[in-house]
């Protein structure tokens, strides 16, 4: 089978053909229908494993296979797939904190696949960027509906990490502001999940105007451009001179979490959703920390318990609550990934996703 792989991060990654490995017990063999190409990609592509990775995280497949003892999904199901595994059984599961399962780590170690006799893993414990792929059966979340897969894709991390930073991290009341800084493909789902909950104001901060206007057509009821001055004062401006209740950072850079956290009211809220590099330092002026009593969180994966929230999230798609299409700028080939990932870095879309030829 095909299969986008990483080497050497100093390259781009390459499609090239891989031998599949046997499911095993307790696996899932799947036809990949969609993967996103998300920022996070974009990261972990510069980061260095330890031998050969299967790229993506972000995807939606229907079972071909399933080995012994699994019960969870049958052959011919539609699934959505989570990196974050939830095994139900360890320290943070049983705690109901999903998003910290002492899974992750020996997942992604996990050995997916093979190029020319030696063992290839997969980044995020997936390796999405494939024609195939056998996962975890804890890995899979199975969904009924006729939402396209490459909408379906999307909830495996951009919607659930955009969304549920407003529903599950934060957990913003109906009145609130909020203000997103950061309206890409994760960023527009904090903005739709914050007209959901009925935040009356929502800001979003972005340098790009074709993002600025997506978002006003998702929810935003303000945009700000920071070329037309300190956004922290325009946020301001937007709110008494107070700040907003709640400020999400989508974009993993400390000045933008920096410009987030001082944009929040006293007791207010700021919220880093973006995933920034492996060294990045946040410097933080403590006294304004005491002082206002602000807070400051982070949130991985929106702190869902994916088997449980992805399914709610299809149902608010359904339902026209939240417009998933809307964040699909580009439908590409697997063998267009590294122009995708181009033109992620450099701005120009929300998501682009892998679709079959």
């Amino acid at each position: 089978m095909r299969a986008v792989v990483m080497t050497d991060p100093a390259r781009p990654p390459e499609l090239v053909e891989v031998e599949p490995r046997p499911v095993g017990r307790g696996e899932v063999r799947l036809r990949v229908e969609a993967s996103g190409v998300c920022h996070s990609d974009l990261t972990t592509s510069r980061q260095p494993t330890p031998g050969p990775a299967i790229m993506g995280h972000e995807g939606a497949g229907t079972v071909l296979a399933v080995g012994p003892g699994v019960t969870r999904v049958q052959v011919g199901q539609r699934v959505i797939l989570s990196y974050v595994p939830g095994c139900g059984q360890c320290f943070h599961c049983v705690r109901g904190e999903s998003t910290q399962c002492e899974e992750i780590r020996p997942l992604m170690a996990t050995t997916r696949a093979e190029l020319g006799g030696a063992p290839v893993i997969a980044k995020g414990g997936l390796g999405t960027w494939a024609e195939e792929m056998t996962v975890a059966e804890r890995q899979v979340v199975p969904v009924e509906t006729t939402i396209p897969s490459e909408q379906l894709a999307l909830i495996g991390c951009g919607v659930t990490t955009g969304a549920g930073a407003v529903l599950w991290s934060a957990k913003v009341p109906p009145g609130a502001s909020v203000a997103v800084f950061g309206c890409g493909g994760v960023g527009m789902f904090a903005v739709q999940a914050a007209r959901i909950v009925g935040a009356t104001t929502i800001i979003v901060v972005d340098p790009t105007a074709a993002k600025r206007d997506t978002a006003e057509k998702v929810g935003a009821t303000d945009v700000v451009d920071p070329a037309a001055g300190d956004p922290v004062e325009q946020v301001r401006a937007l709110t008494n001179g107070r700040g907003v209740d709640f400020a999400f950072e989508v974009v993993g850079k400390p000045e933008t979490m920096l410009q987030a956290y001082s944009s929040v009211r006293a007791r207010g809220t700021a919220v880093i959703v973006g995933m920034p590099a492996p060294d990045a330092v946040l410097p933080l002026p403590v006294g304004a920390f005491f002082h206002s009593e602000r807070r400051l969180m982070g949130s991985f994966c929106g702190s869902a318990n994916p088997l449980r929230d992805m399914p709610t999230l299809v149902r608010m798609a359904e339902l026209g609550m939240l417009d998933i299409g809307a964040a699909v700028s580009r439908r590409i080939s697997i063998d267009q990934t590294t122009s995708a990932l181009a033109a992620l870095e450099r701005g120009e879309v929300l998501r682009s996703v892998i679709v079959p030829n």
